[in-house]
Order: C-alpha cells, then structure tokens, then sequence
C-alpha cells in the first residue's frame, strides 16, 4: 500500500455534493494517519485556477512544479474521505501554500 503525507497532492476519483458522480482529479492530503489502521485518506478538492473563486480558496503559487498541468487552487470548503488504494501521488504542495491551507484549516476546524 503506498505511503502519503500530508500536503501531498494526489489523483483520486472526487465525490461531488451536488451530483452523484466521482470524478478523477487532484486533491490535496490533509490527513492521512487514518491509513495506518483504515487505508483512508482525508482529502480537499483541487479545481482549475479559472473557476469561480469560493471565499477560502488557496491558489496553488507553481502548478508545474507540484505536478498539475494547469493553474489550480485548493477548494478548502470541499473536504472528502477516500480509499488509500486508489490515491496516486502526483506532487506535493509548495511550503508557502501549505502554511496557507494549514491557517484556514485551523480557523475553519475549530
């Protein structure tokens, strides 16, 4: 089973709220010591930079160079559990983003 830390950005089917459907896109890892004894992974959706902007949102500084072909932002509002087996690491968030998602996280999860 493959190791993921946190901030990591990986390839996961996406559930969405407002359909029925998953899709394959990237997410960014935000919890994974739920692997150990789980083989879960709690993961925040990423979208397309061009989107809509939702309050919260953290735009990705080096979309290149953390593995995703176009310009993103981490959508911190849209929070999903999924299977470890199915995550595929792709990057991992630049330290100045992840101090970013971490500071939202923090005021949001209290």
């Amino acid at each position: 089973m493959p190791r993921f830390e946190r901030f990591d950005i990986v390839a996961v089917a996406f559930p969405y709220v407002e359909r029925p459907i998953r899709r394959r896109r990237p997410a960014l890892v935000i919890a994974s010591a739920l692997g150990a004894s789980h083989q879960l992974l709690w993961v925040l959706m990423i979208t397309a930079a061009a989107n809509q902007r939702w309050p919260d949102d953290v735009a990705i500084d080096d979309h290149e160079n953390v593995g995703l072909p176009i310009p993103s932002v981490v959508r911190t509002a849209k929070v999903a559990t999924i299977d470890m087996g199915a995550a595929t690491r792709i990057g991992a968030l630049g330290r100045d983003n992840a101090k970013d998602v971490n500071a939202i996280l923090q005021r949001r999860l209290v």
